[in-house]
């Protein structure tokens, strides 16, 4: 199993976290990751860490598509894999409804042929076989009607075939990861269930596909306390990272065997009782999503990790060097 750290997202109020990422990289960390939403963006505070480092990849989690047009996304990803020797993992989504059409104004509509079409586009950027066309509905290139030809980029990649990972929740959507990409980015993974909920999607994954979940980690004599950390993240995602009508967190966790606790969350949290949502989280499905507790216990339930199809663990919360030291030693023995 590899080893990468993510960080989130970039905060205006937190500290740099350059010394982490030296600190992973000194490690052996495989990678470090970053995110967006609606905030801070996913490549600035990378190319920032990658400046820095010298062996670490460097990974999205993820670049959301409507924030760029695929073309866009490609030039970033070519700049920055060129400027930090090969480094990049480019992991892509789609995002929500939420933040498609509140943040970006744009319609959220087929994401899957959406997903597609962007990463047949990238593709054509960083092959340069030929001036870039897509008859797609989503980004026809060159513009029907209008002024336009066919390009091809002026910049040679370094890598034309750089990893796409894809951040993907449903069943359809981790299909079309082990279809088009390298990797897949599951936001909440259950090890002991990530068979039964998507091992026929995973079944077409090719020899060195990389399931690359990301896990919360704390370190602490206090599981309860622990626990509860992890619960206020799953209260915000269930309850309030999507529509009452479309919530992908809340589907996931449904699928995963606890819909009914879901909806009651949701409905909890969006009628303003967040504490009582809190309190309705299930301790299991808190504990089976992530990695908490003193070291001996994290140990033991490493076992599950490692015999589920996770092949990579992004874990979040540790930030010094002791505590991804031990992190490292516990998950790589």
């Amino acid at each position: 199993m590899k080893l990468g750290l993510n960080l989130g997202y970039w905060q205006r109020n937190a500290d740099d976290a350059t010394e982490s990422v030296l600190a992973a990289e000194r490690l052996g960390y495989d990678s470090v990751w970053t995110a967006e939403a609606y905030g801070s963006d996913v490549f600035t505070p990378l190319a920032w860490y990658g400046a820095r480092t010298t062996r670490i990849k460097l990974g999205t989690s993820i670049a959301q598509m409507s924030a760029r047009p695929p073309v866009t996304t490609a030039m970033t990803a070519m700049t920055l894999d060129h400027l930090t020797g090969g480094r990049l993992l480019l992991g892509v989504g789609a995002s929500g409804p939420q933040v498609v059409e509140g943040w970006y104004g744009q319609p959220f509509a087929r994401p899957l042929a959406r997903t597609r079409e962007y990463v047949e586009i990238m593709r054509k950027v960083w092959r340069r076989e030929e001036p870039v066309t897509s008859e797609g509905p989503h980004y026809p290139l060159p513009l029907p009607g209008g002024l336009g030809k066919p390009l091809k980029s002026i910049t040679h990649p370094l890598r034309p075939d750089i990893p796409v990972y894809l951040g993907a929740e449903g069943p359809k959507n981790v299909a079309l990861a082990a279809e088009l990409g390298q990797g897949w980015l599951p936001l909440f993974a259950f090890p002991e269930k990530i068979e039964q909920m998507y091992g026929e999607a995973l079944s077409a994954a090719r020899p060195g596909f990389d399931v690359a979940a990301m896990v919360m980690v704390v370190i602490s004599d206090d599981v309860r306390s622990a626990l509860d950390g992890v619960k206020m993240m799953l209260t915000l995602y269930i309850g309030g990272m999507g529509a009452k009508q479309r919530n992908f967190h809340a589907d996931i966790i449904g699928r995963m065997g606890y819909a009914e606790a879901a909806e009651h969350i949701q409905s909890l949290y969006l009628a303003g009782r967040k504490d009582e949502a809190f309190k309705a989280i299930p301790d299991e499905l808190a504990d089976g999503i992530s990695l908490v507790g003193p070291p001996g216990r994290i140990k033991e339930r490493l076992e599950l990790w490692h015999r589920s199809p996770v092949t990579s663990l992004l874990v979040m919360g540790p930030r010094d060097e002791p505590s991804l030291k031990l992190v490292r030693d516990l998950v790589l023995g």
